[in-house]
């Protein structure tokens, strides 16, 4: 069994020049789980902070379990990350020192069906930087399409 990927922050690979990716899980509620498992789940606005020894997701939008009733959580509500004390006080000397941020990339059932999220260390792209991806990605597509009608015809 490998790793189901529920939701991916391509927003943030584009808005941000990835430096280091850690896995971290998450405390979720009951009505969460079957939500994420449902594929109900964005990273668009994510954002961690870290706080003395403890992390938390804010900003990432679980839908409510359609039937969750009386019992479902609120979609935005800030989450617990689980890492390592040692990770985070890493992580938490860099975001100081180097005036970096922590975003989520993707969000994952694992192959023990834990639901992890991965994390990135960050630094923002400048608008150059931005448009070099893109003509990047252009040439990438347009040599794949060249090279796919070159064997068809």
């Amino acid at each position: 069994m490998s790793i189901k990927v529920i939701a991916d922050n391509k927003k943030a690979r584009f808005n941000y020049e990835i430096l280091e990716k850690v896995e971290a899980g998450l405390v979720l509620q009951g009505s969460e789980v079957k939500s994420i498992r449902a594929g109900k789940a964005s990273l668009v606005d994510g954002y961690c902070s870290f706080k003395g020894t403890s992390g938390m997701l804010f900003s990432v939008h679980i839908s409510p379990y359609k039937d969750g009733g009386y019992a479902n959580h609120e979609p935005t509500r800030p989450r617990k990350l689980l890492m390592h004390k040692r990770e985070i006080t890493r992580w938490i000397g860099k975001i100081k020192t180097k005036g970096l941020t922590v975003v989520p990339l993707k969000l994952f059932i694992n192959n023990k069906g834990l639901i992890k999220c991965e994390l990135a260390l960050a630094r923002g792209k400048k608008i150059h930087d931005k448009r070099e991806t893109l003509k990047k990605k252009t040439v990438d597509r347009e040599t794949k399409m060249a090279i796919k009608n070159r064997r068809m015809g």
